[in-house]
């Protein structure tokens, strides 16, 4: 989810529980939440065909429904901003992010909801498991505000993207900065043959601790490990290079098992309505932002907070998932080639019943707020 620098906490459920029960009311006027149509599925792993939800969003979320989130970010700002008063039913949520670990508790049934990037909805359906994206959120000017920049090791002699050649680079297979690697090969006009690839799990400090050591040449590392990175290891001769790539997916995404239960469908359908709203108050609430979540939460100083705040820019949640899908499917296809992995088709990854969810919300509370 994320707007946020990257943490790895445990995987612990129930840190809080909002209670009330509350209609919809107006979800299903809203536009893409009709009746959908079964999308034709292709092969994944294990012969699994991708499908559908086509009952519509019920119009309330009937008495006793819980669901369990794990978006531990947004569950800040829902505190923060009072958004969690519009949640009249039982939402659990669990101190679960990134993709491994969302993935994990789906197939455990222990999760309904989880946050992360475009990597995990592809990864989880190659191996099997039926997910649908329920929500996305990009950034406004997104290659100039990129979530990742490719860390330099200090002596490394790369200055340009063709200078990777013959390098020695980060990458994780299965995480968005490992998509991000192979992107980055194409751009420069780079085959995986042309360098060498050392997998290491993008957690943490691992990246920046390998670069520093000279374990790898280049890692693309996110957040505040950028300015740590630099800070610690400038002297010494280490640097970060931009991709000029857009990096920014940012989504929600459910079993579809989940999905096709009505009451859950429901409740997710309003949860995805706070989500969009948590996104505009965050926005506009940037110093109530920087206390509450990077200090308060996380543990960050006010200075990393604040580079944070201003590395994330404008904040960009569409009413149309049209641009995102074909993008979608340009990474789909990129991670086929290079991992041969099965064809998908990335319109089969989304609910296109939550399609205007989030963005009605997010530019209603614009709306509202300049009122």
């Amino acid at each position: 989810m994320s707007f946020a620098a990257p943490s790895a906490p445990p995987s612990t459920q129930g840190l809080s529980t909002f209670t009330r029960r509350r209609a919809l009311g107006a979800l299903l006027a809203l536009p893409a939440l009709g009746v959908l149509t079964a999308c034709g599925g292709s092969a994944t792993a294990g012969n699994t065909q991708p499908t559908q939800a086509t009952s519509p969003l019920a119009a309330e979320v009937p008495a006793g429904t819980t669901i369990t989130v794990g978006d531990p970010t947004v569950k800040v700002a829902l505190e923060l901003s009072g958004l969690n008063k519009e949640l009249d039913f039982k939402v659990e949520f669990a101190n679960i992010s990134g993709g491994p670990q969302t993935t994990e508790a789906f197939r455990a049934n222990a999760l309904d909801v989880g946050s992360v990037a475009d990597i995990p909805p592809i990864h989880a359906t190659w191996t099997g498991l039926d997910v649908r994206i329920i929500a996305s959120a990009f950034r406004q000017d997104a290659v100039n505000h990129p979530l990742y920049e490719l860390g330099i090791a200090p002596g490394a002699g790369i200055s340009s993207l063709q200078d990777l050649r013959g390098k020695k680079i980060a990458y994780s297979p299965g995480q968005a900065q490992g998509a991000l690697v192979l992107r980055i090969l194409e751009k420069a006009g780079l085959g995986q043959d042309a360098v060498k690839l050392v997998e290491l799990p993008s957690t943490g400090d691992v990246y920046s601790t390998a670069l520093a050591s000279k374990q790898v040449d280049a890692a693309p590392i996110g957040g505040v490990q950028i300015k740590r990175y630099l800070s610690k290891y400038k002297a010494d001769g280490a640097s970060t290079l931009r991709h000029g790539l857009r990096d920014d997916p940012s989504h929600l995404y459910s079993p579809a098992k989940v999905l096709e239960d009505p009451a859950k469908a429901a409740a997710l359908a309003a949860y995805v309505k706070v989500w969009g709203k948590a996104q505009r108050w965050i926005e506009d609430h940037p110093a109530e932002w920087l206390e509450g979540y990077y200090v308060k939460d996380q543990g960050l100083s006010r200075e990393d907070g604040q580079y944070l705040i201003d590395a994330a820019g404008k904040r960009d949640v569409p009413v149309s998932w049209t641009e995102a899908i074909e993008r979608h499917q340009q990474t789909i296809d990129l991670l086929a080639r290079e991992q041969k992995k099965p064809e998908l088709v990335a319109a089969d990854l989304y609910d296109t019943r939550y399609e205007a969810i989030a963005g009605t919300a997010f530019a209603e509370a614009a709306k509202a707020g300049a009122a």
